[in-house]
């Protein structure tokens, strides 16, 4: 049996990752983890690439959790299930610290592990029909410090707590009111490739540089030094000075990331 696959498409400064396992509703194997961060490490080494979108395959699914016809192979013994949240920590680390912006493209079911992914990125977005649950407590699964960091930075305590505590499903409004989610919209997919679009256009320099410092502070890091050099590197740019002359002459900017 397939254990599903990460499609990476990158055109012009557009990235888009695509989890795909459509009859497994695009539940994750151990694989596709491991193939999720080597996509995002080859988001990271294509200087062309200003913005990535993820989604799960279709419009049911973003991501239903973890592949749970994998764990007595792969999740069966304390080193295994260690091995495997490795690779879990891995690939969201990866996501959250992108060097570009990841728009998360959330269509249908995104519960579990798969609401751990779409918290990882920077921005989420959600279709209406979708719905989100945190089914642990229905299932005796533990979640790290780590994880737990991540979620409880985007829901806040109480709201966490709820997710955790219950395992409700969550419609798309109420995931919207909590913090899961920016925004609702009708056609989800559209909607972040034009986001993607409206990013790419902008100062690459800046937004890296701005997506350094939000990581930085999220992180509590005590040593800015990589924040610093980023942001002088802005100012230090061929775009500095197209972005002043563009307004200048009331005209678009076309930046280079130089």
């Amino acid at each position: 049996m397939t254990a599903g696959r990460i499609d990476l498409v990158v055109e012009g400064h557009v990235a888009q990752i695509t989890i795909d396992d459509t009859e497994r509703h695009n539940a994750m194997s151990l694989a596709m983890w491991t193939d999720l961060l080597q996509a995002f490490e080859e988001v990271d080494q294509r200087p062309e690439v200003r913005v990535c979108v993820l989604r799960g395959a279709g419009e049911k699914s973003f991501v239903s959790g973890a592949n749970i016809g994998e764990f007595e192979t792969q999740r069966n013994s304390a080193d295994s299930v260690a091995h495997y949240n490795q690779m879990v920590k891995r690939a969201q680390q990866a996501i959250f610290r992108c060097r570009v912006p990841v728009i998360a493209a959330i269509s249908g079911i995104c519960y579990g592990g798969g609401l751990g992914l779409a918290l990882s990125c920077d921005m989420r977005y959600a279709a209406p029909h979708s719905r989100f649950r945190m089914p642990a407590a229905r299932m005796g699964l533990g979640y790290d410090c780590e994880n737990m960091k991540s979620i409880l930075n985007n829901l806040g305590p109480q709201a966490t707590a709820e997710a955790f505590y219950t395992a409700k499903v969550y419609d798309a409004p109420s995931a919207q009111a909590m913090g899961m989610v920016l925004a609702v919209v009708d056609d989800v997919f559209a909607h972040c490739t034009a986001m993607a679009h409206d990013i790419a256009a902008n100062a690459p320099l800046t937004i890296q540089a701005a997506k350094k410092t939000l990581v930085a502070l999220a992180e509590d890091e005590k040593d800015m030094t990589s924040v610093k050099t980023a942001i002088d590197a802005c100012f230090k740019s061929t775009d500095y000075a197209e972005g002043r002359l563009a307004f200048a002459q009331k005209r678009p900017p076309h930046f280079t990331g130089h």
